[in-house]
């Protein structure tokens, strides 16, 4: 009987203090990743990396040194570490087959945020829908759209397709297109357009806005009317110059011509 409880004795200061050990290293390593992930945050940050690239590389160093310290606790058990290590290896693989759309996916994320195609903030067009970056995710990417719907879209989708950033440069040209009648003056028309587009304070001088004939359409003279203006005035600048347009052409007699048909009926006579 005391052969027993010597054994159970030894075996409790021998595995309690492996086991103490075990806690102590991840209570102690769980607490260094954060310090370091904090760090190489930091050092990031002040170095002016992108906020969503800190955040998403952040994650995987704190993940990744935790990893490494659940293996040492284990270890620290007695178990031997390789046959642990290759047990998430395994386990990694199976997940890797089950989840390749979403690898796909996370890897696609990476290359967003090391490229950077876009920001947060930016309005785009990609993978068949348009709005405005909210949020670039490890698996989808957040927009919304104009009318403030929230639309998920798969990293890979986005990153496999065309990418259309509208707030990539300072600058954009409105094009626009208006006609005027045959049986109107057509310099006059054009002197109208250039008149409207000097008023505007938005409309940039440098590139230089043209105004130009188009097209000979079926019912009217089209003129093509490109201004460059800043990103942010794009659509104020074309809504205000359509209203404008019409509202000059008006005051000038210059008519602006739309579709119409004209039906001629005959009177048959009677035999």
């Amino acid at each position: 009987m005391e052969n027993i409880l010597t054994i159970i004795q030894n075996a409790i200061a021998t595995w309690g203090l492996k086991l103490v050990a075990a806690i102590a290293i991840l209570v102690i390593g769980r607490w260094l990743a954060g310090v370091v992930t904090k760090i190489i945050k930091a050092v990031m940050t002040k170095a002016k990396t992108d906020e969503m690239l800190v955040k998403f590389l952040g994650s995987i160093v704190y993940y990744a040194l935790l990893a490494f310290v659940i293996i040492a606790a284990i270890s620290q058990l007695g178990v031997q570490t390789t046959s642990v290590i290759a047990v998430f290896g395994a386990a990694g693989l199976a997940i890797g087959l089950a989840l390749q759309g979403s690898l796909a996916n996370f890897a696609a994320g990476v290359m967003l945020i090391v490229f950077k195609p876009f920001r947060v903030g930016d309005y785009v067009e990609a993978a068949g829908t348009a709005g405005t970056i909210d949020g670039i995710m490890i698996f989808n990417t957040k927009l919304k759209t104009p009318d403030n719907k929230v639309v998920w879209v798969p990293n890979g989708k986005i990153f496999d397709g065309n990418i259309i950033n509208y707030n990539a440069s300072d600058t954009r040209r409105v094009d626009m297109v208006f006609g005027c009648s045959y049986e109107d003056d057509l310099s006059k028309a054009k002197s109208i357009l250039e008149d409207l587009l000097k008023d505007d304070e938005r409309i940039l001088d440098d590139p230089e806005a043209t105004v130009k004939v188009s097209a000979l359409a079926d019912s009217s003279v089209n003129f093509n009317v490109r201004p460059w203006v800043k990103t942010a005035d794009y659509w104020g600048v074309y809504w205000d110059m359509t209203e404008k347009v019409k509202l000059r052409f008006d005051q000038e007699g210059i008519s602006i011509p739309y579709p119409q048909r004209d039906i001629h009926v005959h009177q048959a006579q009677a035999a």
